[in-house]
């Protein structure tokens, strides 16, 4: 049959399988269909996909917050550490056990923790789901390598990592004083608080 063609190239993946057309004359051209793509009137319904961006939750900037730290020194505050500011850190007083607590002001899960700090040797991380910072169960305890003249960066893959609170539980260090210079905890925020 004359007129009958086969699809260009630049159209052949905007057009249904088993589709053909058929050339009456130069400038019109008729598809037909056979079966695969239903006529509807109805518009189209596009499913949305929302893509959960991983950010570093335990920056102030979204929305974490430290409600608890054993000691404080005007200089160096606890905010210090959730300030996205290498250079500004939180330092402890002279006795250990020292603690401080971060509130995320919503449900997270965290796949990837990094501390940094300087003196720190026992390090134990405990976590809350709860709606206040209560129940907390042990999560992760490390030995920290004593860095000279340098930052310890730890870095920790981190499992079971849903949580509302982290609480940060310095066990000992290696002098008088240690400091945490940041704490970043990468991954997803799933729900607020209700």
């Amino acid at each position: 049959m004359k007129g009958i063609r086969s699809l260009p190239p630049f159209s052949r993946h905007s057009l249904c399988f088993n589709s053909f057309w058929i050339q009456l004359s130069q400038s019109l051209c008729i598809d037909i269909y056979f079966g695969l793509c239903p006529i509807s009137t109805r518009p189209e319904r596009r499913v949305q996909h929302f893509k959960m961006r991983k950010v570093d939750l335990c920056l102030s900037s979204e929305g974490a917050e430290v409600i608890l730290a054993t000691s404080s020194d005007e200089k160096h505050p606890p905010e210090n550490m959730i300030d996205g500011n290498p250079e500004t850190f939180w330092t402890t007083t002279g006795m250990f056990p020292q603690e401080f607590i971060i509130c995320f002001h919503k449900h997270v899960r965290i796949e990837r923790l990094v501390i940094q700090s300087y003196f720190v040797q026992t390090l134990r991380i405990e976590k809350s789901t709860s709606k206040e910072p209560v129940d907390f169960e042990q999560w992760i305890e490390r030995d920290l390598v004593h860095t000279e003249g340098q930052l310890q960066n730890e870095e920790i893959m981190a499992r079971d990592g849903h949580a509302t609170y982290l609480r940060f539980i310095i066990m000992s260090a290696f002098d008088h004083f240690a400091s945490v210079h940041s704490i970043s905890a990468e991954g997803t925020a799933l729900s607020n608080l209700s």
